[in-house]
């Protein structure tokens, strides 16, 4: 099987000889509706056309049940974040050539004037927000932003203001390398009320240096009501998150999350992690949430209700859990929790008495896991905290 993959932009293309007669030779080919209407004077007069539409199974079978040589038509560059890499993927044993353009980017970066390769791409089509908002709390000065009909501009500026990062300018692209091509510079407020039009792409350059402060002291964290002292102290959780080695970890689960203090610190620390945090309390839903944004974390999944009740099978698996609440079901609690979390993986526990250091101890008896790290803290007057990161069994090599 021969695919050749021809990259074009938003014009009518002036196709070279080569690829006219790649063209002409061809029975079979695919592409997005708006490149048909480009190339359709290209095609030769009997040939299959397969629209490229989500989901992409379509496509696949057609190209599966078609033999001969397809020609697809893709934007720009088709492996840059394209269809190139897909059907490669898709199809290993195939002969795959591929004749691209410039991208969308390139061509906003000639436009503009800009050294383009100072600038790290983030791909947001029909991919989650993980890198993006990674690459916030990282401070990272300048972005390069592939968009889609979901996470288009507006709702990627609206993001940002929500949660604090106000501090970059944007350089927006629409329509690149074609008649309704348009260029501007704008701030993050005048964004949410831009008239755009499919496809955009954009640059992010920072205007001052601010990035997001990890550290944070209790003070700062809105408590909840009447109970201002209920929260993890700083030096125990910084303490904990440290000793949990989370930046090997890629899974984060917060049980009993309360203000979500764990939950921000770890993403602040390690923002390459998901973290879902879980908390019975209703109240808390909103005080996780203005936390956040308080101090510009975004993506914690937050689920409220009972652990034990919750549904978590769509859940990302953990290999990595903070044990801070459990009501009088601390056994219970630790069970469902290991029903989840990978071998390999730890759980980290700070211990207020002897009762819970005791069932805590017993339940990673029991259950095959290994006190890895212990230590103790008192902070002001509080009482003495005992930390513990225990770790469960990995698979034995010979286990069947």
């Amino acid at each position: 099987m021969k695919i050749t993959i021809i990259g074009i932009n938003d014009q009518l293309p002036e196709f070279s000889e080569e690829r006219q007669m790649i063209i002409a030779s061809a029975k079979y080919f695919a592409g997005g509706n708006r490149h048909r209407d480009l190339v359709k004077s290209f095609l030769p007069e009997k040939h299959y056309w397969s629209p490229i539409v989500v989901p992409l199974s379509g496509l696949f079978e057609d190209i599966q049940s078609r033999t001969g040589n397809w020609v697809v038509f893709a934007s720009g560059d088709p492996l840059f974040f394209g269809i190139g890499n897909t059907l490669k993927r898709e199809f290993p044993d195939a002969e795959i050539r591929v004749l691209p353009h410039f991208n969308s980017l390139q061509v906003l970066a000639h436009r503009l004037g800009i050294n383009y390769g100072e600038y790290p791409v983030v791909s947001l089509t029909g991919r989650p927000w993980q890198a993006f908002d990674k690459a916030l709390i990282e401070g990272v000065r300048c972005l390069a932003i592939l968009t889609d009909r979901k996470k288009t501009p507006i709702e990627i500026a609206r993001r940002m203001i929500s949660y604090g990062y106000t501090n970059y300018r944007l350089f927006y692209g629409e329509k690149m390398g074609g008649e309704e091509e348009r260029v501007l510079a704008l701030d993050l407020d005048e964004v949410v009320n831009l008239d755009f039009k499919h496809p955009n792409c954009f640059f992010l350059k920072k205007t001052n240096d601010a990035i997001p402060a990890g550290g944070i002291p209790d003070t700062e964290f809105e408590p909840l009501e009447g109970r201002p002292r209920m929260i993890t102290k700083m030096p125990v959780r910084l303490t904990t998150l440290a000793l949990m080695q989370l930046h090997r970890r890629k899974v984060l689960w917060d049980v009993g999350a309360c203000t979500g203090s764990v939950s921000i610190e770890a993403r602040l620390k390690h923002p390459h992690l998901q973290v879902t945090a879980f908390e019975i309390r209703p109240e808390s839903e909103g005080i996780i949430h203005r936390n956040a944004q308080k101090f510009q974390v975004p993506d914690i999944q937050l689920v409220i209700g009972d652990f034990l009740k919750a549904n978590k099978e769509e859940l990302a698996v953990p290999d990595a859990v903070f044990f801070g609440g459990y009501g009088d079901k601390m056994e219970e609690v630790l069970n469902d929790v290991n029903c989840y979390l990978k071998p390999g993986g730890v759980i980290g526990f700070n211990s207020v008495s002897q009762k819970s250091r005791n069932r805590f101890l017993g339940w990673c008896f029991q259950n095959g896991f290994e006190i890895t790290n212990q230590h103790q803290i008192q902070v002001d007057d509080h009482n003495p905290i005992q930390i513990f990161i225990a770790a469960k069994e990995t698979k034995r090599k010979d286990a069947k």
